[in-house]
C-alpha cells in the first residue's frame, strides 16, 4: 500500500488522503460545512460510520440529511440503542435483547427484571434519552470475537444476547457499538459518529406492547417499547399530526360509526358485513364486472376446497402450508371423549388462492393457439390462516375475497397483455382519484424455475410497462431485488391516499412455472403441445383490504355513487311528512338510495347525526317547501344550503351517483 490513498469522489475528482484517515477527515478537508453535515459514508457501495477508516483506494459518497433515506435509518438505528441505555440507565438488572428500525420509527424488546413496561414509563424513559443526546456521546465501533461477546453478556447477566451471540459464526467479523466507555450494544452498524447528532426534539415513545423472544410464543414474554424518529422537530410534527388524521380516519372507528361492518371473536379475521357495507361491495363488484368484460375476460367460479395433492402439485403444500387451512377428507368419528380422526384420512385444503383451480379450467378440454390469450376472471373467495395477532380490521384478514384473474397466453403475447392491463389499472386507480407508483419485485433467492426464464420474465415486465409509459419519474418507477414471488417476478402497484400514505395494492406476476407444475398445455401453430404463459393479476387485491383504504382515504365520506345512503329527507315539522315521503319516491325512482327522517327533533340535531354517518346530500324540507315543491340540499362538507327545485334536486342527484365508468 502506498503513503497516500487515493479517494475518488462521486464528482470525478481524487482526493489523495494519508492512511489511516476516514471518510470524516476527507470531509473536513472539502471544508467545514460539509464536516458538520456528513453523517456517514458510502465507501466501494458500503454504507459505514463516518469514523471507519480506509482499508486502501475506495470510492466514497458522504452521506448527509439530503440523503434522507439513509439520513433517517441511521438516525432511527441511533434512537433504538440510546433507548435501551436509557432504559437500562433507569430500571437497572433490564435485559436488553434487539431493537432494529422501522418505517416511521424504531423499537427495542427488553426483559425487565421486576414488571412489564407500561405506558406510563415513557415519558422518564424520553427524558432519560434527552439527556444521553445532549452528552454528545461518541459511537465507537470495536470488533470482538465471539468468545469475547458470549463472555460479556454472561458476565452482564444478558442471558439473551448471550444466546443470540453462540450461534453467531465462528468467522464472521462481529462488531459492538460503544456509547461513550460506559454501554455498548452489539450491532452491525452503521451508526452516527456521536449521540448529539441526533436532534432531541426529532423523537417520541409511542407506546408499549408484549413480544415473544425471537417472535416465538414458546419463547419468554418481552415488554416492547415503540418510538417514532426523524431527522428535526418539523418531520416529527408533520408525521404526528398524520397520526391524528390517520386516527380520525381509522376504517375500524368509521366502519362503526357509519354501520358498515363489524369483526368479532365467534369468527376471527371474518368480517360481518351490514347493509350499508355490503351495498359499497356490491357498487365496486358491479364496476369491476363492467371494466373486465369490457377487457374481454370470462368470469368463473371454483370450489373452495380442494384436495391436498393439487397443492402439492402446485407447490403450494410445500411454501405455503402452514397459512392453510387444512381438513380430513372424511367425517370425522365422535364419541364421548369428542371428534377423532383417522391417521389414513386424506386432506383437503381451502383455498389461499385460486389460480391452481383457475389452471384447471384451463385444462378442460383442448386450447388452440387461436383461443390465446384466454381471460379468466373470478371474485374468489380465500382463506389463509393469519395469526391472530396480525389480524387488523379489513386491511389483514383471514377470509377474503380477490378480484383475481389469470391470462393464458403464447410467448408472444405477453408484453401486449400486461401493457393493457396497466392500462386497465391506471385507468381504475384514476376513477377513485388514487395517485399510484409501479414497483418491478424481483427474482427471490428461494424460488422455481431457471435463471434465464426468471431473466425473461423480468424483462418482459420491464417492456410492458415501458410500453404502457409508466416506468417514468412521474410513476415512481423501482425495481425490488429480491421481492418477487416464489414461481415468478410482478409488478406492483403502490396507492398513495389523501394524507400520503401507500398501499400495495395491485399487482401481475408472469409465471412459467404453474403451466409446467400442473401439466397445462395449448396446441400451437406448429401442431405440437407448448406451454402457456400465465399472468396472475389482480386491481383492488382483495375487497376488505379495497374496502377499508377507501374508508381511510375519502375519511368515510365516500363519492355519491358509492355512499350507501346518498341522500337523506329530513323534515323540519310533521306537517311536511307527507311532501317528504313523495320526495323519498320520486328519488327512488330514479334510482337513488334515501332515507326519509320525520323524528320530532331539531333539525340542527338530524343535520349533525347525518353528518356523523356521512351522508353526501341531506334535503330539508318544511311547510313552504313542500307548497313550493323545493328542497333545501345540505351537502357534507359544505356550510351553505341550497334552494332547488325537486326536478333539478333529482337530476343532479342522478348525474352525480353515477359510476366514473358510466359518466361519459
Amino acid at each position: 500500500m502506498s503513503e497516500m490513498l487515493k479517494i475518488s469522489l462521486p464528482d470525478g475528482s481524487v482526493r489523495e488522503m494519508p492512511v489511516g484517515s476516514t471518510p470524516a477527515d476527507v470531509a473536513a478537508a472539502i471544508g467545514p460545512g460539509l464536516a458538520k453535515a456528513a453523517l456517514a459514508a458510502r465507501v466501494d457501495g458500503e454504507l459505514v460510520d463516518i469514523t471507519r477508516p480506509f482499508t486502501g483506494d475506495a470510492q466514497l459518497a458522504l452521506v448527509t440529511s439530503r440523503d434522507e433515506a439513509e439520513a433517517l435509518e441511521l438516525a432511527r438505528h441511533d434512537f433504538a440503542h440510546i433507548l435501551a441505555e436509557a432504559v437500562q440507565s433507569l430500571f437497572p438488572g433490564t435485559q436488553i435483547t434487539f431493537g432494529p428500525s422501522t418505517d416511521d420509527g424504531f423499537y427495542y424488546d427488553f426483559a425487565p427484571k421486576d414488571r412489564p413496561f407500561t405506558d406510563e414509563d415513557l415519558p422518564a424513559i424520553e427524558a432519560e434519552m434527552r439527556k444521553i443526546i445532549a452528552a454528545d456521546k461518541p459511537l465507537r465501533r470495536e470488533v470482538w470475537s465471539r468468545e469475547q461477546l458470549i463472555s460479556r453478556w454472561k458476565q452482564q447477566g444478558e442471558s439473551f444476547k448471550a444466546e443470540w451471540a453462540a450461534e453467531l459464526p465462528e468467522n464472521e467479523e462481529l462488531s459492538v457499538y460503544w456509547s461513550g466507555d460506559d454501554w455498548l450494544d452489539m450491532c452491525r452498524g452503521p451508526h452516527l459518529a456521536s449521540t448529539g447528532k441526533l436532534d432531541p426534539a426529532a423523537f417520541k415513545l409511542t407506546r408499549v406492547s408484549g413480544a415473544y423472544w425471537r417472535g416465538d410464543q414458546k419463547n419468554a414474554m418481552l415488554s416492547r417499547i415503540y418510538g417514532t424518529g426523524w431527522l428535526n422537530k418539523k418531520q416529527l410534527d408533520a408525521h404526528l399530526t398524520r397520526l391524528e388524521e390517520a386516527a380520525k380516519r381509522d376504517h375500524r372507528k368509521l366502519g362503526q360509526e357509519m354501520d358498515l361492518f363489524h369483526l368479532q371473536a365467534e369468527a376471527h379475521g371474518s368480517v360481518f358485513w351490514h347493509p350499508k357495507g355490503y351495498l359499497i361491495w356490491r357498487e365496486l363488484e358491479a364496476y369491476m364486472r363492467r371494466a373486465i368484460d369490457d377487457s374481454g375476460y370470462r368470469e368463473v367460479k371454483t370450489p373452495q376446497v380442494m384436495d391436498a395433492r393439487q397443492w402439492e402439485q402446485s407447490g403450494h403444500w410445500g411454501k405455503y402450508r402452514e397459512n392453510m387451512f387444512v381438513i380430513p377428507d372424511e367425517v370425522p368419528n365422535v364419541d364421548d371423549e369428542g371428534p377423532i380422526i383417522s391417521g389414513d384420512a386424506d386432506w383437503m385444503a381451502l383455498k389461499p388462492m385460486n389460480c391452481p383451480a383457475h389452471v384447471l379450467i384451463f385444462k378442460q378440454g383442448i386450447k388452440s393457439y387461436r383461443d390465446l390469450p384466454l381471460r379468466i376472471y373470478e371474485n374468489g373467495c380465500c382463506h389463509r390462516n393469519e395469526p391472530h395477532g396480525a389480524l387488523h380490521g379489513l386491511m389483514r384478514v383471514r377470509q377474503f375475497t380477490q378480484d383475481d384473474a389469470h391470462i393464458f397466453c403464447r410467448e408472444d403475447q405477453i408484453v401486449h397483455e400486461v401493457q393493457k392491463f396497466c392500462q386497465l389499472a391506471d385507468r381504475v386507480y384514476k376513477h377513485f382519484g388514487f395517485t399510484y407508483s409501479i414497483k418491478l419485485a424481483l427474482r427471490p433467492e428461494q424460488r422455481f424455475g431457471t435463471d434465464e426464464m426468471w431473466d425473461q420474465a423480468e424483462n418482459e415486465l420491464r417492456n410492458a410497462v415501458a410500453a404502457a409509459g409508466l416506468n417514468t419519474e412521474e410513476y415512481g418507477w423501482e425495481e425490488l431485488p429480491g421481492e418477487g414471488a416464489f414461481y415468478a417476478p410482478k409488478l406492483e402497484w403502490h396507492l398513495t391516499d389523501a394524507i400520503g400514505r401507500t398501499w400495495q395494492v395491485g399487482t401481475i406476476q408472469s409465471d412459467r412455472v404453474l403451466p409446467e407444475r400442473l401439466d397445462a398445455s395449448y396446441i400451437a401453430e406448429d401442431g405440437e403441445r407448448h406451454r402457456p404463459v400465465m399472468l396472475h393479476r389482480a386491481i383492488f387485491g382483495s375487497y376488505e383490504r379495497f374496502i377499508g383504504i377507501l374508508i381511510e382515504h375519502f375519511a368515510g365520506r365516500m363519492p355519491l355513487w358509492l355512499a350507501p345512503v346518498q341522500a337523506v329527507v329530513a323534515t323540519i315539522v310533521s306537517d311536511a311528512d307527507d311532501y317528504a315521503r313523495d320526495v323519498e319516491a320520486k328519488l327512488k325512482a330514479a334510482g337513488i338510495r334515501v332515507e326519509t327522517d320525520l323524528r320530532n327533533e331539531k333539525i340542527n340535531y338530524k343535520v349533525r347525526e347525518h353528518s356523523v354517518a356521512k351522508v353526501p346530500h341531506l334535503l330539508v324540507v318544511g311547510k313552504r317547501e313542500a307548497d313550493e315543491g323545493t328542497v333545501a340540499m345540505r351537502t357534507l362538507g359544505e356550510q351553505q344550503q341550497e334552494f332547488l327545485s325537486l326536478d333539478d334536486a333529482i337530476a343532479r342527484l342522478v348525474a352525480g351517483a353515477k359510476a366514473p365508468d358510466l359518466r361519459n
